[in-house]
């Protein structure tokens, strides 16, 4: 069983990246992730591809644990894919979150304790154990959904406790990736995410990126080592250290000039004060056009960004419904409203992982060596990101693959990434029928299929 030639054709340009031979296993892997029921198993995976009779099955396990090829090029590639088919011009908005993946198994690499948000339930946290991925996506609106923001994930990265890794060298099987630093040593998560950041920076000089990240991307590990092209829209805590610039060192004074200009009002403090009033707006936000009061002012967060000015927002709900909250941006020729909107642009990010969690077996792979674990599991994200650039591309316009009859959904307007990834299937299974004349028809495989996915779909 194969995907249909439209998603193939995508495929061809990721050639560069794989050997002959390997860029044949990569295609009949993400054959098998597509049209796999069942938990994503590399063992399933070659039997959801019709590959179990094709060669040893070791070589799939091998196209992660020892194939020549670094999940750096490939993600490359792919930015550079969604920047072709959906044509993006100088401005790009990225957002970067982590996730955890529950796994179990002592041995197995990079695995620890950590937060579970899920679990979590006010001042109680609680833990889980498993890895914890640091995801950079490529947020967007598709042609077909204008109104809704589609996160689409390109960059990732394994965080690993500080236990977890050694102070010299670099573990037993693990290899360099392409703009990763030399030796393991312990990197916390906004230090891999400015990891990241710098790579992407490099692909695209030209360009200007909005990087959207949450509270814990906002701190001087991110802010004060952002390139110059990149922007970054973040959550400010209400009692945060404003200043004003530092004022200039007069002539002939004595000692190093000051860093910190007059302390300002804090933004719980901004909130009270009536020197600057409330502008009363709408703002697009979470797909909805809602009604915010907002106050902006230009200030210096030194704990976080230094001496870099930042444009400061704070909004209230009118309704009372939410607490008043602030943010920032680097950038300080946006608008309040602009940046309000741009941070609510972060959250798809989450629902991706959620898509891939649960669509595409995100947490599914049971690798445990280092290499392999480091390029298996993200190969969800990227597969997540493609079903998503096929649809946009070749199957939004097979209706019938997709939109169903479904009485009980009277305001569903846009398809969801689970009607992408069934449409996708339909079009590869009806593809596989209706071969032409001169063509073998796999009728003994179309059957296996369908069986299949009846008996383990009920």
């Amino acid at each position: 069983m194969q995907l249909t030639s439209s998603f193939t054709q995508l495929l061809q340009h990721f050639v560069p990246v794989f050997t002959t031979p390997s860029f044949q296993t990569f295609v009949a892997i993400l054959s098998g992730w597509v049209l796999s029921q069942r938990r994503r198993f590399i063992t399933e995976v070659i039997f959801s591809s019709g590959n179990t009779g094709h060669g040893h099955w070791s070589c799939f396990h091998r196209f992660f644990s020892q194939a020549a090829w670094e999940p750096d090029v490939l993600s490359m590639h792919l930015a550079k894919l969604v920047v072709w088919v959906f044509s993006l011009g100088g401005t790009i908005g990225w957002a970067v979150d982590d996730t955890l993946c529950r796994k179990r198994g002592l041995t197995l690499y990079g695995a620890g304790m950590h937060h579970d948000p899920l679990l979590s339930k006010g001042k109680r946290n609680f833990f889980s154990f498993g890895h914890n991925w640091v995801v950079l996506s490529i947020q967007l609106s598709l042609p077909f959904a204008p109104d809704k923001t589609w996160s689409l994930p390109i960059l990732m990265r394994l965080y690993r406790r500080k236990q977890k890794t050694r102070k010299a060298g670099r573990p037993a099987g693990e290899r360099k990736a392409i703009g990763q630093a030399g030796p393991a040593e312990y990197r916390t998560r906004p230090q891999l995410a400015v990891e990241m950041i710098s790579l992407l920076a490099c692909w695209a000089p030209h360009r200007t990126i909005y990087l959207v990240g949450d509270s814990a991307y906002a701190g001087k590990s991110i802010s004060r080592f952002l390139p110059q092209n990149v922007h970054l829209i973040s959550r400010m805590v209400m009692n945060a250290a404003l200043y004003e610039s530092p004022p200039r060192p007069r002539k002939g004074q004595m000692g190093a000039p000051r860093k910190k200009g007059r302390r300002l009002p804090s933004p719980i403090e901004l909130v009270k004060s009536r020197k600057i009033k409330w502008k009363k707006t709408k703002v697009s936000i979470y797909g909805r056009r809602v009604r915010a009061w907002i106050k902006t002012c230009d200030a210096m967060w030194y704990n976080s960004a230094g001496t870099r000015l930042l444009r400061i927002v704070v909004i209230r709900d009118p309704s009372g419904k939410r607490k008043d909250d602030c943010f920032f941006s680097t950038d300080r020729k946006l608008s309040g409203a602009a940046v309000i909107e741009l941070y609510s642009k972060r959250w798809p990010l989450e629902v991706a992982f959620y898509n891939a969690k649960q669509c595409l077996g995100f947490e599914d792979p049971q690798n445990r060596t280092p290499l392999a674990v480091q390029r298996t599991a993200p190969m969800a994200l990227c597969l997540h990101t493609l079903v998503i650039l096929w649809f946009a591309k070749y199957g939004r316009f097979d209706v019938e693959a997709y939109r169903k009859a479904r009485p009980w959904y009277r305001q569903k307007a846009t398809p969801s990434f689970a009607d992408m990834l069934e449409c996708l299937r339909a079009t590869s299974l009806k593809e596989t029928t209706n071969q032409g004349p001169g063509q073998k028809t796999p009728a003994n495989k179309v059957i296996t299929r369908a069986f299949e996915a009846q008996k383990w779909a009920a």
